[in-house]
């Protein structure tokens, strides 16, 4: 079953729970209204990958919320974003673990042949496949310069 098929059923089934499922009914329709509009951009139905694309935006644009609302002592907003994130978290693939995005960047140094920061976007250019929608970008970007760094 494709994402936007899943998006679809749990869209019905979050319907059907009326109350219990309204979060994540406004979630799951946000989510929806984002993968339309960008096909109607592209003007092309998106492949699963590129759904993977726009779930891992919504979940940085939340993640950018956050920070936002910690710093204006919004904690209601801080929790109604985060529920929205574990949301859409079960849609991506599973996350990698910090340690397993630091096996990855030595992979990508050596591959890349990087000495030193200027190095950078060699270094994520081979990295960044291997990890999209697998991985918080800013975590790869502080790894990477941290190995570069040293």
């Amino acid at each position: 079953m494709s994402i936007k098929d899943k998006l679809t059923e749990d869209m019905k089934q979050a319907m059907k729970d009326k109350e219990a499922g309204k979060l994540r009914l406004s979630v799951i329709r946000m989510v929806r209204a984002s993968i339309k509009n960008v096909e109607i951009d592209k003007k092309k139905e998106l492949a699963e990958e590129e759904v993977l694309d726009v779930l891992a935006k919504e979940v940085k644009m939340r993640r950018d919320s956050i920070e936002e609302f910690k710093k204006g002592n919004r904690p209601d907003l801080v929790e109604t974003i985060e529920r929205e994130i574990d949301i859409l978290m079960q849609y991506l693939p599973e996350q990698l673990s910090e340690q397993e995005v630091r096996v990855l960047v030595a992979e990508a140094v050596k591959a890349a042949q990087a000495a030193n920061a200027k190095d950078m976007g060699k270094v994520m250019a081979v990295l960044m496949p291997k990890v999209k929608g697998r991985a918080d970008g800013k975590l790869v970007s502080s790894v990477v310069r941290e190995f570069l760094n040293q």
